[in-house]
């Protein structure tokens, strides 16, 4: 990060007041955009956990109603075929 300090404060400050003035800055800067990085990163995965517990739920249903319908057909297929043996035998 590129910080200018004014004339009049470093002649203020001397060479390493300014320096040091500098250092703490970018020192401030970067802990700051970690600060960001890492909340960003831990709202990023709370959502993504939020999603896939929908989508697991989603599939979760989607099974047990496909479930249910094949027991339905697996029924009328038990049924036709004992009404066409029933037919056939008589």
């Amino acid at each position: 990060m590129l910080i200018a300090i004014p004339r009049v404060l470093r002649e203020k400050l001397g060479e390493e007041g300014a320096k040091g003035l500098v250092e703490l800055l970018n020192s401030q800067a970067q802990n700051n955009g970690d600060s960001i990085t890492t909340f960003v990163e831990e709202k990023f995965e709370r959502r993504l956990s939020e999603e896939l517990a929908k989508l697991r739920e989603e599939i979760y249903k989607g099974q047990a109603v496909m479930i249910r319908w094949m027991f339905v057909f697996w029924v009328g297929q038990i049924g036709a075929m004992l009404g066409i043996l029933f037919a056939f035998f008589n």
